[in-house]
C-alpha cells in the first residue's frame, strides 16, 4: 500500500544532502496538548479584547452610536438610552465574558482534540510525518 509520503518521495528527482526520516506521529500528550490550546486562546482573548475597545472606538467616532441612540429614544419615547446600556464599561465587560468563555472552551477543546488523536491511533496507526537533516 502506498502513502502520500512515499509518493512525494518517489516525485523527489533532485539528489537531497540530508538523510531523509519519516516517523510516525502516535501519542499527543494531553497535557501538552491543554497548555498549547491555553496559549491560543489567551492570544485570541487578548485580540477579543482589543477588537472590541477599537471597534467602540469607531463606532463613536463617527456618530453612530448617537444616531441610533437617537432613533431608539424616537421609538421608546426615550425611556431606553443607548449610551446607558452600551457605553464603554459596559462594552468591556461583556468582552470579558466573552474571551473568558472562549478561553475555557478553547482550552478544553484542545484537550478533546488530544484525546480522540489518541484514540483515532489507535485505529489508523497514527500520523506519518517526514523529516530530513541538512
Amino acid at each position: 500500500m502506498s502513502t502520500v509520503a512515499d509518493k512525494l518521495a518517489k516525485k523527489s528527482t533532485r539528489k537531497t544532502g540530508g538523510k531523509q526520516v519519516r516517523l510516525r506521529l502516535v501519542y499527543v500528550d494531553f497535557w501538552s496538548a491543554v497548555k498549547l490550546s491555553f496559549l491560543g486562546a489567551v492570544a485570541l482573548a487578548i485580540v477579543t479584547m482589543v477588537s472590541f475597545f477599537l471597534i467602540y472606538l469607531v463606532l463613536q467616532a463617527t456618530g453612530i452610536l448617537t444616531q441610533a441612540d437617537d432613533f431608539v429614544g424616537v421609538i421608546t419615547d426615550n425611556s431606553v438610552r443607548i449610551s446607558e446600556v452600551a457605553g464603554l464599561p459596559q462594552v468591556m465587560a461583556f468582552a470579558a465574558v466573552v474571551s473568558i468563555l472562549n478561553l475555557i472552551v478553547f482550552t478544553v477543546l484542545g484537550a478533546v482534540i488530544a484525546g480522540i488523536y489518541n484514540v483515532a491511533v489507535k485505529v489508523t496507526g497514527g500520523l506519518l510525518v517526514g523529516f530530513m537533516s541538512n
